[in-house]
């Protein structure tokens, strides 16, 4: 079987924008899947150990978003987070129609996402958590989690080693469930999705204010850091993260 051979002609022809945005809505999807359905398997896989579960949770998600990254990347970037969005369109990798694009997409991907993960596991398709997540410990952990992100993917990204990130963000992400209190949501759109499934990963969303407010506020240190360290653009060709390409 030969794949990808040919051409070039497809039967559907998408605009830049729409592709983009398509790619935003799957990746989201994709990773809220992971997220929330890698959570319900490690409650019914170790139902008595909650440091396994966090442990099958925290690879699943590294693993997965790794994957979702080198997938849909090169068509988009493969953001599927609100910050990194936000914090792209200020040093310049996406405009502003690119942001009105990618941010709903994100959203509503998020919501598929976890009507998927409940579905698959035999719940109903949306269940409103009750898990509560208010604390200063976790907020800060939110603040702290989403600004080791932010400096991770955009000093890669302009010190012109791109391709690493799908796996330095997986790795991070993983990693950073376990030195995080809060086990770095780090994602508004995450936020939101997990309000729907009532599992090992939900959050209240009477919770989710304050963890979107302290990921702006860590992803906006973030930025502020790499500006700082990373004044100019190395000019490599092969960016895996940020997309270039403005409708």
């Amino acid at each position: 079987m030969r794949a990808g051979k040919g051409s070039g002609k497809t039967a559907l022809r998408l605009t830049p924008i729409a592709r983009q945005a398509l790619a935003e809505f799957l990746g989201s999807a994709g990773l809220v899947t992971v997220v929330i359905g890698s959570g319900i398997a490690a409650q019914q896989l170790s139902p008595d150990d909650v440091g396994l579960q966090l442990l099958e949770n925290a690879l699943a998600t590294g693993a997965g978003l790794a994957a979702l990254i080198l997938a849909f990347g090169p068509a988009s970037g493969g953001h599927f987070n609100p910050v990194i969005t936000l914090a792209d369109r200020v040093f310049g990798g996406v405009s502003n129609r690119q942001v009105a694009a990618y941010l709903p997409a994100q959203v509503i991907g998020g919501v598929l996402g976890a009507i998927c993960a409940n579905l698959m596991f035999g719940l109903p398709a949306v269940t409103v958590s009750a898990k509560d997540r208010s604390a200063g410990g976790l907020w800060l952990s939110e603040a702290l989690a989403t600004f080791g992100l932010v400096v991770l993917v955009f000093a890669l990204v302009r010190a012109g080693r791109a391709a690493l990130a799908p796996f330095a963000v997986g790795a991070y992400i993983a990693g950073a469930y376990w030195w995080s209190s809060s086990t770095s949501f780090a994602n508004p759109m995450i936020d939101l999705a997990r309000t729907l499934s009532d599992t090992f990963a939900g959050i209240a969303p009477a919770s989710v204010p304050m963890f979107l407010l302290m990921q702006l506020l860590g992803g906006a240190a973030g930025v502020a850091v790499v500006a700082v360290l990373y004044p100019t653009v190395a000019d490599v060709p092969d960016e895996v993260v940020v997309p270039r390409e403005t409708p």
